[in-house]
């Protein structure tokens, strides 16, 4: 049976608002919570987790947030224990980019963070889409999330909790200036090398940065093919099901939960993608019909094949290359 997103925004959030007690992802978090779950599931409840993790104290929690909401890890009892997709992603032998090293891991986080089922972060949701503005001030922004959260039977946050959740997503996306002081800053979230964001101000303006929150419509066409491929797949599995069949690349590229919102990715951007996969795939296809609109046509479960493709992006998991075996020469000795 096909499953569709809550019509309204947030209708499938948690409503998780300011759980990362203003702190973004930063560099190395998911991959020290990561370890310290495979040695003890309660690590991040001890009275020594600020020294196991090399962090402050407030900074613990926000770590444990941000590795539920992106999927790593999952409640046990008192405790929390990495997922089948962490140990896919950072297993020190096995797993597919353990350091986040590449580009396509940021992309796909962010991927797994905004479209997840029950989504941990629904002011992230809200603006990536269903914001109908790609620009807007704090405060209009602040007002929106209000009413959507309303809509959807939340209880209203306070409003310096909304400001704090923008404050935190702006910080996560939004490039800084380059002076030395904000090298340390620039640093520490990696995110921003997405450049889903505008920086705050834009440039020529000398306006305080606090106050636009703006998307770059265009930014997803540097999203990795493979991600772009495996987000439409994924998303097909969860919205028209499990089994083999199609999605329209209208929807693909539209709809409020599809890749093109939440990765950022213009329609024709998409399109490029999505032939481009399906001419190397023998189980997909893009076909038009009719009126002329196209689809995505896939011959196996959408969920395999959004895994396969994915691999793509990772040297890791591709099949070490076959040596043929050295040939001595003529006046070679054993």
């Amino acid at each position: 049976m096909s499953r569709r997103y809550a019509p309204t925004p947030m209708g499938d959030c948690l409503p998780a608002f300011g759980r990362h007690r203003g702190y973004p992802p930063r560099y190395g978090w998911l991959r020290k919570v990561y370890d310290a779950l495979l040695r003890d599931p309660t690590a991040l409840r001890r009275p020594d987790a600020t020294v196991l993790l090399g962090v402050g104290k407030s900074m613990v929690p926000s770590m444990a947030f941000w590795s539920q909401a992106f999927g790593l890890a999952t409640r046990d009892g008192q405790g929390l224990v990495p997922t089948e997709r962490a140990h896919w992603l950072l297993d020190e032998e096995a797993g597919a980019d353990p350091y986040l090293e590449l580009d396509a891991t940021l992309w796909l986080l962010h991927w797994w963070l905004v479209s997840a089922e029950h989504c941990h972060v629904p002011t992230w949701r809200y603006l990536f889409g269903h914001s109908p503005l790609s620009r807007s001030s704090r405060a209009e922004l602040q007002g929106r999330l209000a009413a959507a959260a309303e809509t959807a039977g939340h209880k209203t946050p306070a409003p310096s909790v909304l400001a704090s959740d923008i404050a935190c997503l702006v910080t996560m996306y939004a490039p800084g200036d380059h002076t030395a002081s904000n090298v340390e800053d620039e640093l520490s979230n990696p995110f921003r090398t997405l450049h889903l964001l505008d920086p705050e101000p834009p440039a020529g303006r000398t306006a305080d940065r606090s106050h636009m929150v703006a998307l770059r419509r265009a930014a997803g066409r540097r999203c990795p093919v493979p991600v772009q491929a495996y987000a439409s797949l994924d998303f097909a599995a969860r919205t028209v099901g499990p089994a083999a069949g199609s999605i329209s690349l209208d929807r693909l590229a539209s709809d409020p939960l599809g890749p093109g919102r939440l990765l950022l990715t213009g329609s024709a951007d998409l399109r490029r993608t999505l032939h481009q996969v399906a001419d190397r795939s023998t189980y997909l296809a893009v076909v038009e019909s009719g009126d002329g609109r196209e689809a995505l046509v896939y011959s196996r479960p959408p969920a395999l094949l959004a895994n396969d493709v994915l691999a793509g992006a990772y040297p890791a998991l591709q099949p070490a290359p076959i040596r043929a075996p050295a040939v001595d020469g003529p006046e070679s000795t054993p």
